[in-house]
């Protein structure tokens, strides 16, 4: 479920009760106000709680530089790292090689804490890269699938296809078409 935006703890609660009604072991969200500190991280001491009450795990979305809150994983790693082994990365590959990341690397470094893939192509690695059709951009598949396969990924994967969004389909289908080709030829 999500990525569910969540500024304040009535969000957080909200979220959680919801999750717990549909019965998914996993919310997506952002937690907090985009470049606020402190209610960022009384936010998360919230979601913290309510993933301990609960049971259901939370990943941060990163949304790459365009909003400063979680640029990239290790952002998203520095808020996490001595909480709850329950609270993780959403791992939005795209984002994170536009925030001048290496999001092969980022899997490597976070693997236990990567709990969503956001699959995305981009057309280069700053601020100015646009998505693309998978396989046509700046990151390297066959290596990030080799990096699946090394660190055991065992979460979801999802197509974050933002190309084209008036005729979305042709582009969904050829990325859909390109990842399982090259999941099925990287050894």
């Amino acid at each position: 479920v999500g990525p569910i935006y969540m500024k304040d703890a009535e969000a957080v609660d909200k979220a959680f009760a919801y999750a717990q009604r549909v019965g998914v072991d996993l919310i997506v969200g952002v937690p907090g106000v985009w470049g606020d500190e402190k209610p960022r991280l009384d936010v998360l001491d919230r979601v913290e709680q309510k993933v301990k009450e609960t049971g259901i795990r939370y990943a941060i979305h990163l949304h790459g530089p365009d909003m400063p809150l979680y640029p990239d994983a290790t952002s998203i790693w520095n808020d996490v790292k001595d909480r709850d082994p329950r609270l993780g990365i959403c791992l939005d590959i795209g984002h994170d090689l536009r925030a001048g990341a290496d999001p092969i690397q980022d899997l490597k470094r976070y693997a236990k804490r990567v709990f969503d893939i956001h699959l995305k192509d981009v057309t280069e690695g700053t601020k100015a890269g646009h998505a693309i059709e998978l396989g046509r951009g700046a990151i390297d598949f066959p290596k990030f699938v080799k990096m699946l396969r090394k660190v055991g990924y065992k979460g979801s994967l999802s197509l974050e296809y933002e190309k084209d969004m008036s005729d979305p389909f042709i582009g969904i289908a050829e990325s859909i078409g390109y990842f399982k080709a090259t999941e099925k030829n990287v050894k």
